[in-house]
């Protein structure tokens, strides 16, 4: 279970959001858009390491080759 710093973290950015309805939109943007950006980056990484391709494949257990096409480069 999460410690008690996380609960306060959540209780704090539901206030936020109720008390600012047209800021925390950008906030949340921002942030998911960094996780993308992040995620992205790992997998480029990943793919120009030694056997990194099968790695992705094993990482996600990716089934569908073909449908990665872009990804893996097949």
């Amino acid at each position: 279970m999460r410690d008690v710093s996380h609960a306060d973290f959540v209780g704090r950015w539901a206030n936020f959001v109720k008390d600012n309805p047209n800021k925390w939109r950008k906030f949340h943007n921002d942030f998911i858009n960094s996780q993308i950006r992040s995620s992205r980056g790992f997998i480029e990484r990943l793919s120009r390491q030694d056997n990194g391709k099968e790695k992705i494949v094993k990482l996600y257990s990716i089934k569908n080759l073909q449908g990665y096409k872009r990804l893996l480069r097949v």
